[in-house]
């Protein structure tokens, strides 16, 4: 798989709800604590069979250049063969947010 085409599931906590969404680039972000998004993929029009959730995070994302998600608000990254589709769904039971260490004295 060349480089540029990479895709990447990431799981994320969002306000109570778990987005699986779907991008070419995520790394880590040069504001401490947060993880970058770019290039959010999503399955095309063309499809006679249209997922009402999939198109709502399309609408919710479709002006974002780039997304910056807390750390702690990660679940999950995994590179993935090809892109599925995006969907929110209700956080069940507890997620604990991963511990963070303090940032560097200055």
């Amino acid at each position: 798989m060349a480089q540029d085409e990479r895709i990447y599931r990431v799981q994320f906590i969002n306000q109570d709800q778990v987005y699986e969404v779907y991008a070419r680039h995520v790394y880590q972000s040069e504001m401490w604590g947060f993880i970058e998004i770019e290039e959010f993929v999503f399955g095309s029009r063309s499809e006679l069979v249209v997922d009402p959730g999939e198109e709502k995070l399309k609408q919710q994302f479709e002006d974002v250049k780039r997304s910056y998600v807390p750390m702690q608000a990660i679940i999950r990254i995994d590179e993935v063969r090809s892109e599925g589709v995006a969907k929110v769904s209700e956080a069940k039971g507890t997620i604990t947010a991963f511990p963070m260490p303090t940032p560097p004295a200055r």
